[in-house]
């Protein structure tokens, strides 16, 4: 897993232990824990095309529900509010999708 090798696994604990619980994940918090708000845009981008699963060039709303399983394949999937709420705050242009530039300003935010 791409996100895993360029993270502390530590970090990677940490982070999703925090949000374990139903509708307790807040992106903020968990790029911070993650490590990921500290890295290079570069590194950044790497990290978009991983979430960016079917490779089509945005993060869309099945791609964020399953976001934290980019991080450890057992953990859980976002629930529908976190996913909304996930999605409004990435989706800068209003297209119902994060592109790679809105999610490096969500990340370095």
């Amino acid at each position: 897993m791409a996100l895993a090798a360029s993270l502390n696994a530590a970090d990677i604990t940490a982070a999703l232990a925090a949000c374990q619980a139903a509708d307790s994940f807040k992106h903020k918090e968990f790029f911070s824990k993650v490590g990921l708000s500290a890295k290079s845009a570069d590194q950044i981008k790497d990290a978009f095309k991983v979430i960016d699963q079917d490779k089509s060039g945005f993060i869309e709303e099945e791609e964020l529900k399953l976001f934290l399983q980019n991080f450890s394949a057992s953990a859980r999937a976002l629930t529908d509010a976190e996913t909304t709420a996930f999605l409004k705050a990435g989706d800068i242009d209003g297209d119902g999708m994060i592109g790679i530039d809105e999610f490096a300003d969500m990340v370095k935010c």
